[in-house]
């Protein structure tokens, strides 16, 4: 994590208003709001408008579930946002990615054993938050492959994680226990 301690607490339940309540309380999961919810809970405005573009980046996107893990969890290693690492690990497991395909997706696009589309789906998000802009050589591999709706959810999902990444960062938002830590960062 980059900071050892939030600078914006989440909000603790005592503090929720009727609003925020009734947001947060659709979030809750095993008796618990996380800590990205309920740091943004401090924001409810922000927090409900957010949610529609998230639900859809998350729940509603045109990419397979395997392929928006990938894009997600390589913004959030770029990004170094362990918070969004850690809770993508476990949605990606559940999506189908393997430890080893974890592994290499801290490695990047170039690491051995992706195929050519895996391959060229991360460097797309390489080429996004180096430049904002996928080159042609990436963009025709993906093409070739995914329609427009899909090449626009890709491009969405990267930008939506870079985003995240950036609030999660600078506010401080702490990772919940159980969660797993950046490769080999686990001790430090």
């Amino acid at each position: 994590m980059r900071l050892k301690q939030p600078r914006v607490l989440p909000l603790p339940e005592s503090e929720w208003d009727a609003d925020t309540k009734e947001t947060l309380e659709a979030l809750r999961r095993d008796g618990h709001v996380y800590n990205i919810f309920a740091t943004l809970g401090r924001h409810p405005k922000l927090l409900k408008k957010w949610l529609v573009f998230g639900n859809h980046v998350l729940f509603k996107s045109s990419l397979p579930a395997r392929e928006r893990e990938m894009v997600i969890l390589r913004m959030g290693w770029l990004c170094r946002a362990e918070y969004e690492w850690g809770h993508h690990v476990a949605i990606g497991k559940e999506a189908g990615l393997s430890s080893d395909d974890i592994r290499r997706i801290a490695a990047g696009p170039d690491a051995p054993g992706w195929n050519p589309f895996d391959a060229a789906l991360l460097r797309a998000v390489d080429e996004l938050h180096a430049d904002s802009f996928i080159g042609d050589t990436t963009w025709k591999a993906l093409a070739a492959r995914y329609d427009t709706q899909q090449l626009l959810d890709l491009i969405f999902a990267a930008g939506q994680y870079t985003m995240v990444s950036m609030a999660l960062n600078s506010c401080g938002v702490q990772l919940e226990e159980g969660y797993e830590r950046f490769p080999n960062e686990a001790e430090g």
